[in-house]
C-alpha cells in the first residue's frame, strides 16, 4: 500500500515541477525528474522528520548534493506543509524563498545550501560524524548526481566516511548518464561506479532508480561499520516522453506548448 500512495505522489510532484520550472521559464527539468522517486521514498517512507517539528534534535538529515534539483524536493516539502504550496509559483523569484538552488536560511526543511558540485557530500558526512560523536541516533542522507562523481572532492569526503565507519550515512548515486555537456562518458567517463565506492570502503547497492520497492528495499538494508551507498539507475526527465534521456533538457524550461504537453502526458 505504501508503494501505491507513493506512486500518486510522484505524478503530482512530477506535474508541480514542470509548473515551476514553467511558470520561472527557468530551472533544470532533467535532473529534477529523474530523481522525483528517489526523493519520495526517502520524505514518505524513511526519514524520520516533522514539519510541524522541523528543527527537532533528532530528525534525520537530507542534504541535495546536486542543488540543481531544487524543485523537487521544494515540491515535497510543500506536499508535506514546510510552506505553501503556493509559494512554488514564485520558484526564482526576486525575493522568492525558493532560489534556483536550496537555501537553508530561507526555506525550513532544507539541510544545507547546496549547488556547488561536490560540496553535499562533504556536508552530509560532517553531519553524519557530528551525530556520531554526539551519540545522536539519527540517519543522514545525500544525492549526488553521476556528473557530480568527477569532483575530487567527492572522493576525499568518501575516504572520511569510510575512516570514520559512518554507518549513519547513506550517499545516493542519480545515475542517468548525462550531464550539462552531454554524457557521462564523453564528458569524462566514471567507470565502474560501485567498484569505486567499495574501494573507497562503502556497502554498495545497484538499483532502478524508479522502482519503488526496490528503493525502499535499498534503504532499509543495513549496512555495520561501513557507509553505504546506493548506485540508482535513472532516466533524466523521466515521465515526460520527450525529455526522457534527452541532453539539452538538463536546463531548459519547457514552454506553453511543451508545458501542456508535458501536464497531459501526466494526466494532470
Amino acid at each position: 500500500m505504501k508503494s501505491i500512495l507513493i506512486r500518486e505522489k510522484c505524478k503530482k510532484l512530477r506535474s508541480q515541477i514542470i509548473n515551476m520550472i514553467a511558470d520561472a521559464q527557468s530551472g533544470h527539468p532533467g535532473g529534477s525528474l529523474s530523481a522525483v522517486e528517489i526523493l519520495a521514498c526517502l520524505y514518505y517512507y524513511k526519514m524520520n522528520v516533522d514539519p510541524k517539528n522541523p528543527l527537532k534534535e533528532d530528525r534525520d538529515r537530507f542534504v541535495l548534493s546536486k542543488g540543481h534539483a531544487a524543485p523537487t524536493i521544494y515540491a515535497i516539502l510543500a506536499d508535506m506543509g514546510y510552506f505553501s504550496e503556493g509559494e512554488l509559483r514564485n520558484f526564482r523569484q526576486l525575493g522568492s524563498i525558493l532560489q534556483g538552488h536550496p537555501d537553508s536560511k530561507k526555506v525550513l526543511g532544507i539541510e544545507a545550501a547546496t549547488g556547488s558540485l561536490g560540496q553535499g557530500i562533504s556536508i552530509a558526512v560532517g553531519m553524519a560524524l557530528g551525530a556520531k560523536l554526539k551519540k545522536n541516533n539519527i540517519n543522514v542522507f545525500t544525492l549526488v548526481g553521476d556528473g557530480e562523481l568527477q569532483e575530487g572532492q567527492v572522493w576525499e569526503a568518501c575516504t572520511a566516511a569510510a575512516h570514520y565507519k559512518l554507518d549513519n550515512l547513506t550517499v545516493i548515486v542519480d545515475n542517468n548518464g548525462l550531464q550539462i555537456d552531454g554524457t557521462n562518458d564523453e564528458v569524462m567517463s566514471l567507470g565502474n561506479i560501485k567498484a569505486k565506492f567499495e574501494a573507497f570502503g562503502f556497502c554498495c547497492l545497484e538499483i532502478e532508480g524508479h522502482n519503488i520497492e526496490q528503493i525502499i528495499y535499498a534503504l532499509d538494508k543495513a549496512s555495520e561499520n561501513k557507509p553505504k551507498c546506493i548506485i540508482a539507475k535513472t532516466i533524466k526527465g523521466k515521465g515526460i516522453s520527450f525529455m526522457e534521456s534527452q541532453v539539452g533538457w538538463h536546463g531548459k524550461a519547457p514552454t506553453d506548448e511543451e508545458r501542456k504537453a508535458a501536464l497531459k502526458e501526466l494526466g494532470c
